[in-house]
Protein backbone atom coordinates (compact mmCIF):
# COMPACT_ATOMS: atom_id res chain seq x y z
CA UNK A 1 0.00 0.00 0.00
CA UNK A 2 3.02 2.32 0.10
CA UNK A 3 3.10 5.03 -2.51
CA UNK A 4 6.12 7.05 -3.57
CA UNK A 5 4.02 10.21 -3.98
CA UNK A 6 2.80 10.37 -0.37
CA UNK A 7 5.12 11.97 2.16
CA UNK A 8 4.73 12.59 5.86
CA UNK A 9 6.44 15.85 6.76
CA UNK A 10 7.18 16.71 10.37
CA UNK A 11 7.82 20.44 10.92
CA UNK A 12 10.23 20.85 13.82
CA UNK A 13 11.12 24.23 15.31
CA UNK A 14 13.63 24.73 18.10
CA UNK A 15 11.97 27.87 19.40
CA UNK A 16 9.03 27.38 21.74
CA UNK A 17 7.79 29.97 24.20
CA UNK A 18 6.86 27.47 26.89
CA UNK A 19 9.30 24.62 26.14
CA UNK A 20 12.41 25.71 24.20
CA UNK A 21 14.19 22.99 22.24
CA UNK A 22 11.16 20.73 22.50
CA UNK A 23 11.98 18.40 19.56
CA UNK A 24 15.32 17.53 21.16
CA UNK A 25 14.05 16.87 24.69
CA UNK A 26 14.45 13.21 25.51
CA UNK A 27 12.08 10.56 26.79
CA UNK A 28 13.64 7.16 27.46
CA UNK A 29 16.85 8.46 25.87
CA UNK A 30 15.12 9.37 22.60
CA UNK A 31 14.45 12.92 21.40
CA UNK A 32 10.76 13.63 20.91
CA UNK A 33 11.28 14.24 17.20
CA UNK A 34 12.64 10.70 16.86
CA UNK A 35 9.62 9.25 18.67
CA UNK A 36 7.28 11.05 16.28
CA UNK A 37 9.36 9.93 13.28
CA UNK A 38 9.21 6.31 14.43
CA UNK A 39 5.40 6.46 14.43
CA UNK A 40 5.36 8.09 11.00
CA UNK A 41 7.51 5.44 9.33
CA UNK A 42 4.94 2.82 10.33
CA UNK A 43 2.37 4.30 7.95
CA UNK A 44 1.08 1.81 5.39
CA UNK A 45 0.49 4.49 2.78
CA UNK A 46 3.53 6.77 2.92
CA UNK A 47 7.03 5.59 2.17
CA UNK A 48 8.74 8.92 2.71
CA UNK A 49 9.04 10.71 6.04
CA UNK A 50 10.83 14.06 6.13
CA UNK A 51 11.61 16.25 9.11
CA UNK A 52 11.55 19.93 8.09
CA UNK A 53 13.57 22.27 10.28
CA UNK A 54 15.50 25.52 10.29
CA UNK A 55 17.65 24.47 13.24
CA UNK A 56 21.13 22.95 12.99
CA UNK A 57 20.82 20.90 16.17
CA UNK A 58 17.55 19.31 15.09
CA UNK A 59 18.97 18.71 11.62
CA UNK A 60 21.96 16.89 13.07
CA UNK A 61 19.87 14.88 15.53
CA UNK A 62 17.64 13.56 12.74
CA UNK A 63 20.70 12.63 10.69
CA UNK A 64 22.09 10.75 13.67
CA UNK A 65 19.02 8.54 14.12
CA UNK A 66 18.84 7.86 10.38
CA UNK A 67 15.91 10.02 9.33
CA UNK A 68 15.42 12.17 6.26
CA UNK A 69 15.65 15.88 7.04
CA UNK A 70 15.49 19.08 5.01
CA UNK A 71 16.48 22.60 5.95
CA UNK A 72 13.77 25.20 5.59
CA UNK A 73 13.53 28.95 5.95
CA UNK A 74 13.52 30.39 9.49
CA UNK A 75 10.87 32.92 8.45
CA UNK A 76 7.82 30.66 8.08
CA UNK A 77 4.74 31.67 10.06
CA UNK A 78 3.23 28.19 10.25
CA UNK A 79 3.90 24.50 9.80
CA UNK A 80 1.89 24.55 6.57
CA UNK A 81 4.26 27.15 5.10
CA UNK A 82 7.24 25.00 6.07
CA UNK A 83 5.68 21.95 4.46
CA UNK A 84 4.86 23.92 1.31
CA UNK A 85 8.55 24.76 0.97
CA UNK A 86 9.44 21.07 1.22
CA UNK A 87 6.99 19.98 -1.47
CA UNK A 88 8.17 22.77 -3.77
CA UNK A 89 11.61 21.20 -3.51
CA UNK A 90 10.20 17.70 -4.08
CA UNK A 91 8.03 17.73 -7.22
CA UNK A 92 7.30 14.00 -6.87
CA UNK A 93 5.22 14.56 -3.71
CA UNK A 94 1.53 14.61 -4.63
CA UNK A 95 0.08 14.18 -1.14
CA UNK A 96 1.69 15.72 1.95
CA UNK A 97 0.88 14.88 5.55
CA UNK A 98 1.47 17.63 8.11
CA UNK A 99 2.25 15.65 11.25
CA UNK A 100 2.73 17.53 14.50
CA UNK A 101 6.20 17.12 15.96
CA UNK A 102 5.02 17.22 19.57
CA UNK A 103 2.63 14.25 19.62
CA UNK A 104 4.84 11.19 20.11
CA UNK A 105 1.92 8.97 21.11
CA UNK A 106 -0.05 9.31 17.87
CA UNK A 107 -0.91 5.94 16.38
CA UNK A 108 0.10 4.89 12.86
CA UNK A 109 -3.51 3.78 12.37
CA UNK A 110 -4.73 7.33 12.96
CA UNK A 111 -2.23 8.70 10.46
CA UNK A 112 -3.40 6.19 7.86
CA UNK A 113 -7.06 6.98 8.55
CA UNK A 114 -6.43 10.58 7.51
CA UNK A 115 -4.46 9.56 4.41
CA UNK A 116 -7.10 7.02 3.36
CA UNK A 117 -9.79 9.64 3.85
CA UNK A 118 -8.21 11.91 1.23
CA UNK A 119 -7.43 9.06 -1.17
CA UNK A 120 -11.04 7.89 -1.07
CA UNK A 121 -12.55 11.32 -1.82
CA UNK A 122 -11.19 12.73 -5.07
CA UNK A 123 -13.12 15.98 -4.56
CA UNK A 124 -11.51 16.79 -1.19
CA UNK A 125 -8.58 19.17 -0.92
CA UNK A 126 -7.57 18.34 2.64
CA UNK A 127 -8.34 15.67 5.21
CA UNK A 128 -7.91 15.76 8.97
CA UNK A 129 -8.78 13.86 12.14
CA UNK A 130 -11.49 14.43 14.70
CA UNK A 131 -12.59 12.63 17.86
CA UNK A 132 -15.78 12.48 19.87
CA UNK A 133 -15.57 14.51 23.08
CA UNK A 134 -16.41 12.33 26.08
CA UNK A 135 -15.40 14.80 28.78
CA UNK A 136 -17.98 17.60 28.57
CA UNK A 137 -15.64 20.02 30.36
CA UNK A 138 -13.53 20.03 27.21
CA UNK A 139 -16.33 21.63 25.19
CA UNK A 140 -15.78 25.02 26.81
CA UNK A 141 -11.98 24.85 26.67
CA UNK A 142 -10.77 27.41 24.08
CA UNK A 143 -7.48 25.54 23.71
CA UNK A 144 -9.40 22.56 22.34
CA UNK A 145 -10.66 23.24 18.83
CA UNK A 146 -14.15 21.99 18.08
CA UNK A 147 -15.54 21.05 14.66
CA UNK A 148 -18.95 20.63 13.05
CA UNK A 149 -19.31 18.43 9.97
CA UNK A 150 -22.00 17.70 7.42
CA UNK A 151 -23.64 14.33 6.84
CA UNK A 152 -20.72 13.27 4.60
CA UNK A 153 -18.01 14.12 7.13
CA UNK A 154 -16.98 17.37 5.48
CA UNK A 155 -15.97 20.12 7.90
CA UNK A 156 -18.42 23.00 8.08
CA UNK A 157 -16.56 25.06 10.67
CA UNK A 158 -13.82 24.91 13.30
CA UNK A 159 -13.95 27.03 16.44
CA UNK A 160 -12.47 27.51 19.87
CA UNK A 161 -16.01 28.17 21.06
CA UNK A 162 -18.50 25.38 21.79
CA UNK A 163 -20.12 24.48 18.47
CA UNK A 164 -22.90 23.80 17.83
CA UNK A 165 -24.45 26.05 20.45
CA UNK A 166 -27.03 24.13 22.49
CA UNK A 167 -30.06 26.41 22.68
CA UNK A 168 -32.27 23.56 23.80
CA UNK A 169 -31.40 20.88 26.36
CA UNK A 170 -31.13 18.03 23.87
CA UNK A 171 -28.58 15.30 23.42
CA UNK A 172 -25.77 16.40 21.14
CA UNK A 173 -22.33 14.98 20.41
CA UNK A 174 -19.40 17.36 20.23
CA UNK A 175 -16.23 16.66 18.27
CA UNK A 176 -12.69 17.86 18.80
CA UNK A 177 -10.20 18.52 16.05
CA UNK A 178 -6.85 16.72 16.00
CA UNK A 179 -4.15 18.78 14.30
CA UNK A 180 -2.95 16.37 11.65
CA UNK A 181 -3.61 17.39 8.04
CA UNK A 182 -3.28 15.62 4.71
CA UNK A 183 -3.05 17.92 1.68
CA UNK A 184 -3.20 17.41 -2.03
CA UNK A 185 -0.13 19.11 -3.43
CA UNK A 186 -1.91 21.85 -5.37
CA UNK A 187 -4.35 22.48 -2.52
CA UNK A 188 -1.53 23.15 -0.05
CA UNK A 189 0.32 25.40 -2.47
CA UNK A 190 -2.89 27.31 -3.19
CA UNK A 191 -3.83 27.69 0.47
CA UNK A 192 -0.44 28.94 1.60
CA UNK A 193 -0.44 31.52 -1.21
CA UNK A 194 -3.75 33.01 -0.07
CA UNK A 195 -4.00 35.94 2.35
CA UNK A 196 -5.21 35.27 5.86
CA UNK A 197 -8.99 35.32 6.22
CA UNK A 198 -10.62 37.44 8.92
CA UNK A 199 -12.19 34.37 10.53
CA UNK A 200 -8.76 32.73 10.55
CA UNK A 201 -7.20 35.69 12.32
CA UNK A 202 -10.12 35.92 14.76
CA UNK A 203 -9.96 32.27 15.82
CA UNK A 204 -6.19 31.85 15.18
CA UNK A 205 -7.00 28.72 13.17
CA UNK A 206 -5.23 28.33 9.85
CA UNK A 207 -7.64 25.70 8.50
CA UNK A 208 -10.35 28.38 8.35
CA UNK A 209 -8.45 29.99 5.47
CA UNK A 210 -9.12 26.85 3.45
CA UNK A 211 -12.83 26.77 4.31
CA UNK A 212 -13.22 30.50 3.70
CA UNK A 213 -11.84 30.05 0.20
CA UNK A 214 -14.14 27.15 -0.66
CA UNK A 215 -11.75 24.26 -0.09
CA UNK A 216 -13.20 20.94 1.03
CA UNK A 217 -11.85 19.43 4.25
CA UNK A 218 -12.80 15.80 4.81
CA UNK A 219 -12.71 14.42 8.36
CA UNK A 220 -12.02 10.97 9.75
CA UNK A 221 -13.24 10.03 13.23
CA UNK A 222 -10.67 8.19 15.35
CA UNK A 223 -10.40 7.03 18.97
CA UNK A 224 -6.97 8.57 19.46
CA UNK A 225 -6.84 11.36 22.05
CA UNK A 226 -3.74 13.51 21.61
CA UNK A 227 -1.30 14.08 24.41
CA UNK A 228 0.80 16.98 23.16
CA UNK A 229 4.00 18.18 24.78
CA UNK A 230 3.71 21.93 25.28
CA UNK A 231 4.99 22.46 28.81
CA UNK A 232 7.45 20.94 31.26
CA UNK A 233 4.45 19.42 33.06
CA UNK A 234 3.37 17.71 29.81
CA UNK A 235 6.89 16.37 29.36
CA UNK A 236 6.96 15.00 32.91
CA UNK A 237 3.61 13.27 32.37
CA UNK A 238 4.85 11.69 29.16
CA UNK A 239 7.99 10.43 30.87
CA UNK A 240 5.89 8.94 33.65
CA UNK A 241 3.60 7.23 31.15
CA UNK A 242 6.47 5.66 29.22
CA UNK A 243 8.76 4.77 32.10
CA UNK A 244 10.09 1.24 31.99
Amino acid sequence: MHSSNIAIIIPARYGSTRLPGKPLLKVNDKPIVQMVWEKAIQSKYANKVIVATDNDEIYQAVKEFGGMVERTSPHHQSGSDRIAEVIKNNPDIEIAVNMQGDEPLITPESIDSAIRCLIDDSSADISTLIRKIDDKSEVSNPNLVKVVTDVHGNALYFSRSPIPYKRENIGMDFYAHIGLYVYKRNSLLSMTALPQAEIEKTECLEQLRALYNGMKIKTAVVDYKPIGVDTQEDLNKLRDMLVF
